[in-house]
Protein backbone atom coordinates (compact mmCIF):
# COMPACT_ATOMS: atom_id res chain seq x y z
CA UNK A 1 0.00 0.00 0.00
CA UNK A 2 1.19 3.12 -0.61
CA UNK A 3 1.89 5.98 2.07
CA UNK A 4 -0.05 9.31 1.73
CA UNK A 5 2.70 12.47 1.33
CA UNK A 6 1.05 15.79 2.50
CA UNK A 7 2.91 19.22 1.77
CA UNK A 8 1.92 21.41 3.93
CA UNK A 9 2.42 24.85 2.06
CA UNK A 10 1.40 28.66 1.58
CA UNK A 11 0.78 30.30 -1.25
CA UNK A 12 4.02 32.62 -1.86
CA UNK A 13 6.77 29.97 -0.22
CA UNK A 14 9.66 29.86 -2.25
CA UNK A 15 11.04 26.68 -0.57
CA UNK A 16 7.69 25.17 -0.77
CA UNK A 17 7.65 25.55 -4.58
CA UNK A 18 11.34 23.30 -4.49
CA UNK A 19 10.29 20.84 -2.21
CA UNK A 20 6.92 20.62 -4.97
CA UNK A 21 9.16 20.13 -6.97
CA UNK A 22 11.09 17.89 -6.04
CA UNK A 23 8.27 15.49 -5.28
CA UNK A 24 7.32 15.78 -8.62
CA UNK A 25 10.55 15.04 -10.42
CA UNK A 26 10.79 11.74 -8.02
CA UNK A 27 7.49 10.84 -9.21
CA UNK A 28 5.86 10.94 -5.83
CA UNK A 29 2.15 12.15 -5.82
CA UNK A 30 0.97 14.74 -3.02
CA UNK A 31 -1.41 16.30 -0.92
CA UNK A 32 -0.93 20.18 -0.66
CA UNK A 33 -2.35 22.02 2.06
CA UNK A 34 -1.86 25.32 2.37
CA UNK A 35 -1.93 26.81 5.79
CA UNK A 36 -2.73 30.58 4.56
CA UNK A 37 -6.27 30.39 5.48
CA UNK A 38 -6.68 26.99 7.09
CA UNK A 39 -6.62 26.87 11.00
CA UNK A 40 -6.78 22.92 10.83
CA UNK A 41 -3.85 22.53 8.78
CA UNK A 42 -2.01 25.46 10.60
CA UNK A 43 -2.30 23.21 14.06
CA UNK A 44 -1.45 19.80 12.15
CA UNK A 45 1.97 21.63 11.26
CA UNK A 46 2.24 22.82 15.28
CA UNK A 47 1.32 19.12 16.52
CA UNK A 48 4.23 17.85 14.01
CA UNK A 49 6.14 20.47 16.04
CA UNK A 50 6.39 22.97 13.23
CA UNK A 51 6.09 26.22 13.03
CA UNK A 52 6.27 27.21 9.77
CA UNK A 53 6.49 25.81 5.54
CA UNK A 54 7.45 23.67 4.22
CA UNK A 55 6.52 20.69 6.29
CA UNK A 56 6.47 17.33 4.25
CA UNK A 57 4.62 14.26 6.06
CA UNK A 58 4.67 10.64 4.83
CA UNK A 59 3.89 7.46 7.26
CA UNK A 60 3.44 10.16 10.12
CA UNK A 61 6.89 11.02 9.61
CA UNK A 62 7.34 15.15 8.94
CA UNK A 63 10.35 16.79 7.83
CA UNK A 64 10.59 20.82 7.67
CA UNK A 65 11.81 22.30 4.59
CA UNK A 66 14.27 21.48 2.00
CA UNK A 67 16.96 18.96 3.84
CA UNK A 68 19.30 16.19 3.53
CA UNK A 69 16.19 14.64 5.97
CA UNK A 70 13.83 15.14 3.03
CA UNK A 71 16.05 13.70 0.35
CA UNK A 72 16.41 10.31 2.35
CA UNK A 73 12.46 10.69 3.20
CA UNK A 74 11.86 10.79 -0.82
CA UNK A 75 14.26 7.57 -1.13
CA UNK A 76 12.60 6.04 1.17
CA UNK A 77 9.00 6.68 -0.53
CA UNK A 78 11.08 5.48 -3.83
CA UNK A 79 12.29 2.18 -2.88
CA UNK A 80 9.18 1.54 -0.84
CA UNK A 81 10.44 1.33 2.82
CA UNK A 82 7.46 2.30 4.94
Amino acid sequence: MEQQCIVYSTKDCIECTYVKKMLIEAGIEFEVRDISDNVIYQEEVKQFGFLGVPVTVVAGRAVKGLTSELVELVELVQNKNF
